[in-house]
């Protein structure tokens, strides 16, 4: 009954769809976006029951509608997901081209937010610096509290 059901919309979004490019007119709406989300991954993933899948590629103007959407707005994909998929970086030693500026980039992140941190610590008083007297008389008290503990 859900497979049913599930054909019978398809076949409705295909009749209201028609021959226009999108579902009223010539210009998106935020319909268009939503039955994109739906329609978009049922045409395009590997699923295990293709009943579903197989209608929907049946009504050719909703393959349509989806295939221009894809090259309308996702143009790097072609319409095809697994010739179009961004690689992932480093597989063919190809991350220095994607980005060659990345290590510097990611050293300066961490520099600032170390930075910020610091200036946070010491603006909040969490870490404070306090300055004593340098050299022998700086170091008397301590060389006293030893030589009592000594006696």
């Amino acid at each position: 009954q859900l497979y049913r059901e599930a054909r019978e919309c398809l076949t409705l979004l295909s009749q209201r769809l028609g021959s226009q490019k999108f579902f009223f007119g010539d210009s998106p709406a935020s319909l268009d976006a939503l039955v994109f989300s739906r329609l978009a991954p049922l045409l395009k993933a590997k699923l295990p029951n293709g009943k579903l899948q197989q209608h929907l590629k049946s009504l050719q103007n909703l393959c349509n509608y989806c295939t221009s959407i894809l090259s309308l707005y996702f143009p790097w994909d072609g319409g095809d997901p697994l010739t179009g998929a961004p690689r992932a970086a480093g597989t063919d030693g190809s991350e220095a081209e994607e980005d060659p500026h990345k290590r510097r980039n990611q050293l300066l992140s961490v520099l600032v937010g170390l930075a910020a941190m610091l200036g946070y610590a010491f603006l909040s008083g969490i870490v404070s610096i306090q300055r004593g007297g340098v050299g022998p008389a700086g170091r008397q008290p301590i060389a006293l509290e030893e030589e009592e503990e000594e006696e």
